[in-house]
């Protein structure tokens, strides 16, 4: 089963936001166990599970129950993507957001959605595949901004919502969102939902153009392929999870699991632009940070749950990761939370 990514530029848009806001940034990085660096990785894609994680952080650390309908304010427009680019060469908002549906991928695994109309109006379904993110207040109050900002960024401010739907419930504070948002407001719906006039649809780019369109969408198209090729990561990676303590986790033990030769699974890896040892080093990597910020594990323990065979090449792999030792890492990160998946 396929592990749900979100494209990187989702955590760069909230990071602006709290730059924005004055939230503690480090305190929060500190907690998810990344830093800045991290977040603007070429072509970073983060856990769809972790917004759970990030929201939590942001709660605390800001000490606002509306955090995320606050930084959703503040987000900047989604700009220099492929799919800012479709709809703007695409001759109205309604072929726009009819292209950008077959490419949601680029910005969301987890992301699926629908387009419906309704009378007079439009509705965009925004369904999450977690059950437990589609009903995260935090994450649905800000995402639905987002959405609203990029949709007005490329119908130079014509957009607006006429009603939203949220799928979480609020004891306190909707009117404040309906404030903030606008426009009409329920909770407790059945599916996250933003309503809008059908008439948006028939609003003109002025940036439409026919070859432009075409060169964008062969673009996406081979970002989806691209993602598609990654894939095999993901799976290889929770086998590893599987037979770290073992001992046994070797390219061939792994390809065994997933029923392939191991030349092919090579060779996949190879096509995702890594290598088995690369995704190999990376999880222990992941796994030893989080181990060592969030636990009182021993050392000689974190070695065998990371699958070293002796401590000093575990400290000799930690330092050459980190710069840091695992003891020096475990005095600078102890007592924060650090992300119970590593990112």
């Amino acid at each position: 089963m396929q592990e749900l990514r979100d494209a990187g530029v989702m955590l760069r848009l909230i990071y602006e936001a709290m730059k924005r806001k004055g939230v503690d940034v480090e305190a929060i990085f500190n907690r998810l166990g990344v830093d800045e660096s991290y977040v603007y990785s070429d072509k970073l894609r983060t856990p769809h599970s972790a917004q759970v994680y990030i929201w939590q952080a942001l709660e605390e650390v800001s000490g606002d129950p509306d955090i995320g309908l606050h930084l959703g304010q503040l987000l900047p427009a989604y700009k220099g993507q492929v799919l800012e680019y479709l709809f703007l060469s695409s001759p109205t908002f309604g072929e726009g957001l009819r292209r950008a549906q077959n490419y949601q991928r680029l910005l969301s695994d987890a992301a699926n959605m629908e387009f419906i109309m309704e009378g007079d109006h439009a509705c965009l379904v925004l369904d999450a595949a977690s059950e437990e993110v589609s009903r995260l207040r935090h994450f649905n109050e800000c995402f639905v901004q987002g959405v609203i900002t990029f949709f007005r960024s490329v119908t130079d401010d014509s957009f607006y919502p006429s009603r939203v739907e949220f799928e979480h419930e609020r004891e306190r504070g909707q009117e404040h969102v309906a404030e903030v948002l606008g426009c009409e407001v329920a909770f407790g719906a059945t599916e996250n939902r933003l309503y809008f006039p059908v008439s948006l649809l028939a609003h003109a780019s002025p940036h439409a153009e026919p070859e432009l369109l075409d060169l964008h969408e062969r673009f996406a198209s081979e970002q989806i392929a691209r993602l598609e090729r990654k894939d095999i990561v993901g799976q290889v990676e929770r086998i590893v999870a599987e037979l770290l303590d073992s001992g046994e986790v070797t390219l061939d033990a792994v390809a065994e699991r997933l029923g392939i030769k191991p030349r092919t699974l090579r060779t996949r890896l190879t096509e995702a632009e890594t290598s088995f040892n690369q995704v190999l080093a990376d999880f222990r990597y992941r796994l030893a940070r989080q181990l060592l910020a969030t636990t009182d594990e021993s050392i000689d323990e974190i070695v065998y749950l990371t699958g070293f065979s002796e401590p000093s090449t575990f400290y000799r792999a930690f330092k050459r990761w980190s710069n840091m030792t695992p003891i020096e890492y475990r005095k600078n990160a102890q007592g924060k939370d650090a992300m119970v998946e590593a990112m």
